[in-house]
């Protein structure tokens, strides 16, 4: 049969729409199939159009979105914009796996008012969707990866990397971050890395020279702060650690000490993995010397190390198989160091009962506020040689929780990593076209929220004939996506907090 003009289909779909829908399976099935007999439609698009999810055969000429409808919203994504920024920008695994404890502490503290429906959604995301919806915001900075050289000695026992055989909390690695910047000449800070290889407890240290008495002394000062005794300790074959002193500091309180193979930096994996995801994420690339900088990367450490231990979940691996020259890896679900501590039988019951108490009373807002302020003053130090300033101890933190939302928008985050700041534009070059129509747009927003900037644009036009040019309408939508941000902040955190990020916002340019 020859197929119908478009009018005549559009009318014959109208016609059958309501019958499609109210009909039994058997009457539905019918009706489908004369549809397709008389119109020409493939079947499926036959289906579409009497279910009424097709624009131009609607019969009223309005366009409807087509495909699954978008779950996570604005205020979703916002929201984990800024519990990305308050567990200081992990990934999307890490993320999901944090917020049973990130998300109840900023409540607790006051410093998140999640909209139930808001929260439903972020606890129930999936890490895909959480990379997916911060993978926008995600895009500023690139992460560089560089490693210190090790040195050839054979002077204690080798262990490997699956020579640990799950060992108990206090088996540790330990390792030297060098701070010299682009050049190794003269003198210049370290950081000694101890890392547990059971729970990924990490504490870290700064040295004014590389030299044995030191590292002996720095371990000891580090031994009270961990919730563990040192067990045992594992080196690369640098002479700071292949030495009489540590050796006989080892010996004399039963400290089993090892050494990774030379030239084979995978023996050591935890601590080298802490020494990018910790201290060159803290610290950065800058070269530092001199007692001022040592003092000012101690006050960062110790600013750090409970929001690193306590809110920071790393990945533990499980298995690995090699088949040729393809290795496979599994790891275990997301942790931090705490959570597998006080999942350990190794672990007293007396010290997972400290643990907790202080897990309860940390606030992961002010540790990485504090973190902040530490790398901002190491920054101010080393580039410009100010002295140190110490904060409030009750400083507000509503202007630092504001600026989560929006830190993305100026790239890293972390002072010690910022690029030098270009001039911010704070004027207009150009009148803005909508000021006079705004309340109306406004209006018009708020009786309907789901309209597009497109709907508005045309709306505007058929009031306003002559006056806006078809080339304002990008103009127009970044309007709207301006307000609709504004309006997702405000479920977020409620209408005092978000008044207070949109005049930060605006302040900023």
């Amino acid at each position: 049969m020859t197929k119908i003009a478009t009018a005549v289909r559009r009318e014959l779909v109208r016609v059958l729409r309501e019958r499609y829908r109210e009909g039994t399976r058997e009457e539905r099935r019918r009706i489908l199939e004369e549809l397709v007999r008389l119109s020409g439609y493939h079947r499926k698009y036959a289906i579409t159009v009497l279910n009424g999810r097709n624009g131009p055969s609607s019969g009223n000429g309005a366009a409807v979105k087509r495909g699954r409808p978008c779950l996570y919203d604005e205020a979703v994504r916002q929201a984990l914009i800024v519990l990305w920024e308050a567990s200081d920008r992990v990934c999307g695994k890490r993320l999901k796996a944090v917020f049973p404890i990130l998300i109840p502490a900023l409540e607790g503290h006051g410093h998140l008012h999640l909209d139930a429906a808001v929260r439903a959604k972020v606890i129930g995301a999936s890490a895909a969707s959480i990379d997916r919806l911060l993978k926008p915001v995600r895009s500023a900075t690139t992460p560089r990866h560089k490693r210190p050289a090790t040195a050839l000695r054979k002077s204690v026992p080798v262990r490997t990397f699956s020579d640990w055989n799950d060992p108990l909390p206090g088996s540790m690695e330990a390792d030297l971050v060098v701070h010299c910047g682009d050049t190794i000449a003269g003198s210049f800070l370290y950081t000694l890395t101890l890392t547990d290889i059971a729970s990924g407890w990490t504490e870290c240290a700064p040295l004014v020279v590389r030299e044995s008495t030191l590292v002996t002394e720095a371990i000891e000062a580090l031994r009270p702060l961990m919730p563990f005794p040192l067990r045992a300790l594992d080196t690369d074959n640098g002479s700071e650690f292949l030495n009489d002193t540590l050796i006989q500091y080892c010996h004399e309180r039963s400290i089993e000490f090892t050494r990774s193979r030379p030239y084979r930096k995978n023996d050591q994996a935890w601590v080298e993995q802490k020494n990018g995801a910790v201290v060159r994420r803290l610290v950065g690339y800058r070269r530092l010397e001199g007692w001022p900088a040592a003092e000012a990367l101690s006050r960062l450490y110790s600013a750090s190390r409970l929001f690193v231990n306590f809110f920071q979940p790393s990945f533990k691996l499980a298995a690995k198989t090699r088949a040729g020259a393809h290795v496979s890896k599994r790891y275990h679900p997301p942790q931090t160091p705490c959570q597998r501590l006080l999942a350990s039988d190794a672990i007293p019951a007396e010290i997972k009962a400290k643990l907790r108490e202080t897990g309860a009373q940390l606030d992961p807002l002010r540790l990485l506020e504090d973190i902040r302020q530490m790398q901002s003053h190491l920054v101010a130090l080393v580039d410009h040689g100010e002295a140190y300033t110490p904060s409030p101890a009750n400083r507000d933190l509503t202007g630092f929780l504001a600026s989560l939302s929006t830190a993305w928008r100026t790239g890293d985050a972390r002072p010690t990593h910022r690029a030098k700041p270009k001039a911010v534009r704070h004027w207009r070059s150009r009148i803005d076209p909508f000021e006079s129509v705004w309340p109306q747009l406004l209006a018009w927003l708020e009786a309907d929220p789901d309209q597009t900037g497109h709907e508005l644009f045309d709306r505007l036009r058929q009031m306003h004939p002559g006056v806006y040019p078809r080339g304002q309408l990008r103009t127009l939508q970044r309007r709207v996506k301006d307000w609709r941000a504004q309006m997702a902040r405000r479920l977020v955190f409620g209408l005092q907090q978000a008044t207070a990020m949109e005049t930060s916002v605006t302040v900023s340019g």
